[in-house]
């Protein structure tokens, strides 16, 4: 009988830990554009996505299931010809936990306007890092790992590189396929260009800040609030510098929008002389979230 519950003990342990992967994806399928009465494909659609990527295993670490990477998938269905073609935007954030506290820090905020795909009700995605089969696999295994470098690189300087490498090559592989969003002359800001952006060390800069902004700044704020509030807005000038480098590239984009409405929350509580020098380096590097900034400048 011990032999038995021994045994049960064991696959059971075994078995949770197969079950402990690494995105705790929340998956919507919205379609408000679509005229039809039967949309039960969407939900099976829903529920595919969330399970490839809640399923399988993004990073060469054992992740425990409480520290799985929060992410969101939004993917907002605009057209479909009633069988297995689609088209739709898909909305892309993830989080991590700030050290001590409650607060998720947003890593990852990116709206995908160049999505299309084929989907038939019971397909099981297949995915190959090498060799492209369907654009709805590639484009959320590219995600997937982009959402798990930006985490690593959030905890250890440059720790995201691998997954970074891999969304690279997922890109290399899609231009084999017809679809948007995976060669450098569709958009400047495409999936082609997030990977490029990331892989470039023209911007080890802002992927260092990265690393410095959490690390030492967000992570220390739980202990002692102004330490870490000073240690963030003595690292601001750092943007100035990889802002004269990087006119128009979309990684500094997608840095602005995760994390313009952070920084107003975390610099506030500086002096009203530290919160200005704050507020004149976000106007040069970040004008397009100038309104935001502004509420630095109030008492």
């Amino acid at each position: 009988m011990r032999k038995i519950v021994y045994c049960l003990f064991i696959l059971t342990t075994i078995s949770g830990i197969a079950n402990a992967q690494d995105l705790n994806a929340h998956v919507q399928v919205l379609s408000p554009k679509i005229q039809s009465a039967n949309k039960r494909v969407f939900n099976v659609l829903e529920n595919t996505m969330k399970d490839f990527l809640n399923s399988r295993k993004w990073s060469t670490d054992q992740i425990q299931p409480q520290e799985r990477i929060d992410c969101t998938f939004i993917l907002n269905i605009t057209a479909w010809d009633g069988s297995s073609s689609y088209s739709g935007e898909l909305q892309v954030q993830s989080t991590r936990p700030v050290y001590g506290s409650g607060y998720n820090s947003t890593l990852l905020s990116v709206n995908d306007k160049d999505f299309d795909f084929t989907f038939t009700e019971g397909q099981v995605l297949d995915f190959n890092e090498q060799t492209f089969q369907t654009n709805l696999s590639s484009v959320l295994a590219f995600y997937a790992n982009i959402i798990v470098g930006m985490d690593y690189d959030s905890f250890s300087k440059f720790g995201g590189s691998a997954y970074f490498t891999k969304a690279q090559t997922i890109v290399n592989a899609a231009q084999t396929g017809s679809y948007k969003g995976w060669n450098a002359f569709d958009d400047n800001h495409d999936r082609y260009w997030i990977a490029e952006n990331l892989n470039n060390k023209r911007y080890a800069g802002l992927r260092e800040f990265i690393y410095n902004y959490h690390r030492n700044g967000l992570d220390v704020m739980a202990d002692n609030p102004d330490n870490g509030r000073k240690a963030i807005a003595a690292l601001l000038p750092m943007l100035s510098q990889i802002d004269r480098l990087s006119t128009g590239a979309v990684l500094p984009q997608i840095f602005f929008t995760a994390k313009s409405d952070e920084f107003i929350s975390v610099l506030s509580g500086l002096s009203q002389t530290e919160k200005i020098s704050a507020y004149n380096t976000l106007m040069e590097i970040d004008p397009s979230n100038g309104n935001k900034y502004q509420a630095l400048q109030r008492n």
